[in-house]
């Protein structure tokens, strides 16, 4: 009798049993029509409704009651309708709920209790305070199942628990002293199959008076008769878990639902060594009340998750914040295992970066590290956790007392680049409500029996670590991506301090560029005044008038020349020079040189363009060199109109320069100025040409621009 078949228990329909418990009735109804088309229990005789069948519903709940029916919302809330006593003064809770087309009207017997709803609002109230002002979750379990029990005057009350693996652990418990304990007793998953699981989040409450009772089923029978009884209080329970309470000794059962969240957290689990029910307003009393633990449990877990969560930042920040202040990554870390290891409390940290790796604390040996890290990196994820690695990696059962427990986060799976914490195993003694460990019955026609024993079977569980919380495991991904931000931080920062010492001695390189310009434009400029004093002394000796005329010619030009050169080393530029402001100040001092009457006679349209240096020295001589010629060859040495023009398109400089004089075209004169033009416009690879201004010339050059060499 105490084999089970897992698998088939978890296909149990549970939820379409065809029958109902027997303390009460119910009646099926077409939610459109409103007729009674199926009924269970005996309503010939506590209804005294000997012809049912096809009669309108209104025929025993009244016409009002079941207009108010019809209208119910479908799900499992249902709508309490009322209380009727009946012909044989029989007094029945009727309540309804709905699917989309059915009607499910249930009678029950009502309580015989009087206390006033006032009375039992105040007790609900106390017992909400009560959960409030406990400590901790254990204390508020410990005080739910004192409550629990004189709510409902059960023999024994437990709070069950479900664990990560779906079995469960009774966390506190209320009973008769004379009833043997189940407290921290565990419980297999297979005691709860998966559709019972379902059941249990989708109505809170359910009870059993009495497990021996005779099933009553719906009639007429029929295919009609597997109807979804899931929110019927009514419901008649599993054969499986009869039998099952049947070996726990209990004569009446009752199970209420914390959920939290929509998952099923636990059960408040009932048991009664005699008959005893729970009638429609116990259940309404219990349902609230374990909604109010609920919210508790849940607050109580969110505030503890909370204030992990903040401690694990807080550390995670401050690691970070000293990591990132010690210069070298690597040397930082190594220096604060020890840190890293207390943030997710592990009794050992490693690190490893390719072929280096560092460890502080317990944990497995170097060789051990690695090839657990390369496994780890196989998986291919960033992150990695277990409270049982020798049952994912059997290599690690070597070392299980150090490491059985392992989280692991990949900064880089390339280098590769790991952040291991250990924690060492955690032998634990479970106890069980009978021994969890039975095989299964083989075959498809392996029979559906429930486990007899209970007698508490105690197990050494080896290769287990304390559990690693959500909270730590996400801390842990979250502290290697800011490692990685710090690195990179720290990158940016050494690349910054070089970056800056480039430019501090590139700065030294222009300071000292710029002090040999100046020297140079000064030694140029000595130069040059030189030879236009040699000139002038020359012109000065001599009678021929022409000798004369070409002194003076090569002193305007060498004048010229010393202008250009002293506004091109000023020194605010170097390497790139904006030619607008440029031919402005040449021009401007080119009208000292010819005279103030040309202040007026030159117009200037300049757009901002820039050029190279080099190419500034040419484009310089070469305006210096139009000007003279305007001056000379236009106007005969007298001020004149002249309109000079500077623009860029395409990458292309044009500049016009034009006169309204006697301008003569570049063949008629072949001396120095014309051929120093030519091989100016030749160096810049440009084009000058002469068109006729009429009257006048105007002098066009195309060149194009190009950067610092």
């Amino acid at each position: 009798m105490d084999l089970i078949n897992i698998t088939a228990c978890d296909r149990e329909p549970i939820h379409v049993p065809g029958a109902i418990q027997p303390h009460g009735l119910l009646l099926v109804a077409g939610r459109e029509s409103l007729s009674v088309n199926m009924a269970a229990g005996d309503v010939e005789g506590r209804l005294g409704a000997g012809d049912w069948l096809s009669r309108p519903l209104s025929d025993f709940i009244g016409e009002a009651w079941a207009a108010r029916a019809a209208e119910t919302p479908e799900g499992p809330a249902g709508l309490f309708l009322g209380r009727i006593e009946t012909a044989g003064a029989e007094r029945l809770d009727v309540s309804v709920h709905a699917t989309k087309d059915v009607l499910f009207v249930e009678f029950e017997p009502a309580s015989t209790d009087a206390s006033p709803a006032a009375f039992v609002l105040s007790e609900l109230e106390a017992a909400t305070t009560e959960f409030q002002n406990t400590d901790n979750i254990q204390q508020l379990c410990d005080v739910a199942a004192e409550k629990f029990r004189a709510l409902t005057g059960f023999d024994r009350v437990m709070v069950y628990r479900f664990l990560d693996d779906d079995s469960g652990r009774v966390v506190a418990e209320s009973r008769c002293e004379d009833l043997g304990s189940f407290l921290h007793h565990h419980f297999p998953a297979s005691d709860i199959p998966r559709q019972a699981r379902a059941l249990y989040v989708r109505n809170l409450v359910r009870t059993i008076p009495t497990i021996d009772y005779q099933a009553v089923p719906l009639r007429p029978s029929g295919p009609t008769a597997a109807l979804d009884l899931s929110d019927c209080a009514l419901r008649s329970v599993s054969p499986i878990h009869l039998q099952y309470l049947r070996n726990m000794g209990v004569c009446a059962s009752a199970s209420v639902s914390i959920v939290t969240g929509g998952r099923l957290w636990g059960l408040i689990a009932c048991h009664n060594m005699q008959p005893l029910g729970l009638t429609h307003d116990a259940r309404n009393v219990c349902r609230a009340l374990a909604v109010s633990l609920a919210q508790q449990i849940k607050a109580r877990e969110e505030a503890e998750t909370y204030r992990e969560q903040l401690r694990l930042t807080n550390f995670s920040a401050g690691l970070v914040e000293v990591l990132a202040r010690e210069g070298s990554l690597n040397d930082a870390v190594s220096n604060h295992l020890a840190e890293l290891a207390r943030m997710l409390r592990s009794d050992g940290v490693a690190i490893l970066r390719g072929a280096d790796l560092i460890a502080g604390g317990e944990g497995p040996k170097n060789h051990e590290i690695s090839a657990l890290a390369r496994w780890i990196v196989s998986r291919g994820k960033t992150s990695f956790s277990t409270d049982r690695l020798a049952q994912l990696y059997p290599e690690a059962a070597a070392y299980r007392a150090p490491a059985s427990g392992v989280v692991a986060a990949v900064l880089s799976f390339e280098e590769p680049w790991l952040i291991l914490w250990f924690r060492a195993e955690k032998i634990e003694i479970v106890k069980w409500a009978g021994n969890p460990h039975k095989d299964p019955q083989a075959g498809a026609a392996a029979e559906l029996t429930p486990r007899a024993s209970f007698e508490m079977w105690s197990e050494t569980v080896f290769g287990r670590a304390r559990d690693w919380s959500l909270a730590e495991i996400e801390a842990s991904a979250q502290l290697a991506s800011a490692v990685l931000e710090a690195r990179q931080n720290w990158r940016v920062r050494d690349l910054n301090r070089r970056l800056t010492d480039t430019l501090r001695d590139k700065d030294l390189l222009l300071e000292q560029k710029q002090y040999l310009i100046g020297e140079v434009n000064h030694r140029v400029q000595n130069s040059l005044q030189l030879v236009s004093s040699f000139l002038t002394l020359q012109g000065m000796q001599s009678q021929d008038s022409s000798l004369r005329a070409a002194i003076d010619e090569a002193n305007r030009r060498i004048g010229a020349v010393a202008l250009l050169h002293k506004r091109l080393y000023r020194g605010d530029q170097i390497e790139i020079l904006e030619l607008s402001r440029y031919f402005e100040e040449l021009v401007a001092d080119a009208i000292i040189a010819l005279g103030s009457g040309w202040t007026e006679n030159i117009t200037l349209d300049l757009a901002p363009v820039s050029a190279s240096t080099d190419q500034a020295i040419a484009l310089g001589l070469i305006l210096t060199e139009l000007l003279i010629n305007a001056n000379k060859y236009a106007y005969g040495g007298a001020p004149g109109p002249v309109v000079l023009k500077l623009s860029e398109e395409h990458g292309n400089l044009r500049l016009v320069l034009s006169d309204r004089g006697a301008g003569k075209a570049p063949a008629a004169r072949k001396g120095f100025g014309a051929r120093m033009l030519e091989a100016l416009v030749s160096q810049l690879g440009g084009e000058l040409t002469y068109e006729d201004n009429k009257p006048g010339l105007r002098v066009t050059l195309s060149a194009p621009l190009r950067g610092p060499p």
